[in-house]
């Protein structure tokens, strides 16, 4: 096992899958921290069964993903395994009462809980078990397969009453049921949730967020917002599941949300050195350009670099973000710069795609970029027509957040600096021989108008480029005023 690889194990809930040399699962595991439980049979120190050692010493390469808490481990880990069948993991015995997670598909509206059997259910060619059920697990920690549970009906809103009711109960005005048994749009929709949790019990996440999505598009188009909304939280639900109350999850540090960063939108290496990009104008006026730079999850303020546009008239946000990334990446490709390992552009698909030009343009289009859309916060990448969306709570998104908050700040900033600079310098407006060039010298040298006021002749001569002639219409200006 490389012991490098194993560094970049975050200290957040999720899946551990360990690999042979041939690249075969031998084990999947599911932890509340995937850095300490994986270094439990890694780390020095270990104190390891019989059949651990044998895993560690077939082991070859790891992989994982992050999950939003350790109960939703639980059920990605079962489906999983069923899958796979690795070899290291321990068969669960016939002889002991596993709980089960029992999902109604024989009824008309479908209820999901807990079951407990002597033995896994037969099944018949449907895959549903003799009472026409169907069965997911078994799981092994019943106190976790209820947090599971808890989670599941706040985002799959089926019924849990045992005889319909006449009208809608409580758990529809909490939003945790869609109230099949009284609204007709209830009953419209009940199949489709109920393929939605089957898909999520057998842990095909992508396909169950794609399948949302598209529900989501369709709706949005016949301007259904209300239940395009809907949609939009449960895919938000789905990206990362809030921890469960009552207990305290590992809380992620910035290398953390780098990994999970990582894992999360696909980029093959850990993004060490972000950089992220913003433009600022007001009406085209002293239309500026910032980008940050984030070293290990944290500002590296030597890096910042602020643009003043120059080849862009009027207001075009996406020929100045062009701009200020082209002049970036032609000079640490002219001065051999170290590249970032990851570029955010704030905005959306429009603007990603006007910096991604330029990327490959430069010869720059291997550095992963994505943009952040401020109206929604959803997440664009380069070769993705739908944006990725977080939930708001995600460590992954308020990371992202920071850098792109900061690149607005510091573009903010310098605009309103200069925009300041321009209004004080208009106070040495129509002084023979005193251009622009000469007019921020003296602002430099005297550090504001009022300086420049009290200067003496004498003073305003020592600066270069001011001679006598020059200082005394300044006093004169001044006096008149």
């Amino acid at each position: 096992m490389d012991k490098e690889r194993l560094k970049h194990i975050p200290d957040l809930p999720g899946v551990y899958l360990i690999k042979d040399e041939a690249g075969c699962i031998i084990y999947i595991g599911k932890a509340a921290s995937l850095k300490k439980r994986v270094s439990s049979y890694f780390g020095a120190g270990r104190n390891l069964t019989r059949r651990a050692r044998q895993m560690t010493r077939k082991a070859a390469d790891i992989s994982f993903f992050i999950t939003g808490s350790e109960a939703e481990a639980l059920i990605s880990e079962a489906a999983l395994i069923k899958q796979h069948r690795p070899r290291y993991n321990v068969a669960l015995k016939d002889d002991k009462s596993y709980p089960y997670i029992k999902l109604t598909v024989n009824e008309r509206f479908p209820r999901v809980f807990i079951a407990r059997r002597k033995f896994p259910p037969r099944r018949g060619p449907s895959g549903r078990a003799e009472d026409g059920a169907l069965y997911y697990g078994p799981y092994t920690d019943v106190r976790l397969l209820r947090k599971a549970l808890a989670i599941m009906k706040r985002i799959f809103p089926l019924r849990t009453c045992a005889r319909l009711p006449r009208r809608p109960c409580l758990n529809y005005h909490m939003g945790q049921c869609c109230a099949p048994c009284a609204r007709p749009e209830g009953r419209k929709a009940y199949p489709g949730i109920v393929n939605e949790l089957k898909l999520f019990l057998e842990g095909r996440r992508k396909k169950l967020i794609d399948e949302i999505s598209k529900k989501m598009r369709k709706e949005a188009h016949k301007k259904n917002y209300e239940k395009a909304a809907l949609l939009r939280d449960r895919i938000m639900a789905l990206s990362v599941v809030p921890p469960p109350a009552g207990r305290k999850q590992p809380k992620a540090g910035p290398y953390d949300e780098i990994i999970a960063l990582m894992h999360l939108l696909g980029i093959r290496r850990p993004p060490v050195r972000i950089e992220a990009f913003d433009v600022s104008n007001i009406s085209g006026s002293e239309a500026v350009g910032s980008m940050i730079s984030f070293i290990n999850g944290r500002p590296s303020k030597k890096d910042y670099r602020k643009f003043k546009i120059r080849g862009v008239e009027g207001i075009d946000d996406y020929k100045m973000m062009k701009e200020i990334v082209a002049r970036r990446y032609e000079r640490v490709r002219s001065r051999r710069l170290p590249s970032p390992d990851l570029i955010i552009i704030d905005g959306g698909k429009g603007h990603l795609n006007a910096a991604s030009s330029v990327l490959d343009k430069l010869g720059f289009g291997r550095i992963p970029a994505i943009g952040i859309a401020k109206r929604f916060e959803r997440i664009y990448l380069r070769k993705r027509s739908e944006p990725v969306v977080f939930s708001r709570r995600s460590a992954v998104l308020r990371l992202v957040q920071r850098l792109r908050d900061e690149a607005h700040r510091f573009a903010v900033s310098y605009h309103r600096r200069l925009r300041r600079g321009k209004l004080t310098l208009s106070a040495l407006n129509d002084i023979k021989g005193l251009g622009e060039k000469k007019k921020r010298l003296l602002l430099r040298t005297f550090g504001s108008v009022k300086g420049i006021r009290k200067a003496s002749r004498k003073r305003l001569v020592s600066v270069k480029g001011i001679d006598n002639k020059i200082a005394e219409g300044i006093r004169k200006k001044f006096a008149a005023v």
